[in-house]
């Protein structure tokens, strides 16, 4: 029996509304399964820890091209 985890909750839609990229200052898209904030401009997923956004470019994983 193999255990799966649940989706992450939904981000607050006016928390997400006023979050930018920090490195760009551009948009940012939820990722709801993966529980990150990508920016597309930037290339970069941020994650969502226990419902909190990590804003750190140190912290975001770099997307595929």
């Amino acid at each position: 029996m193999t255990e799966t985890t649940p989706p992450a909750p939904p981000l607050d839609s006016r928390l997400l509304s006023i979050l930018v990229c920090p490195v760009t200052k551009g948009p940012l898209v939820y990722d709801r399964e993966a529980s990150e904030l990508i920016s597309k401009r930037a290339g970069l997923a941020f994650p969502v820890r226990d419902g909190i956004p990590i804003m750190l470019p140190d912290e975001a994983r770099k997307l595929d091209a």
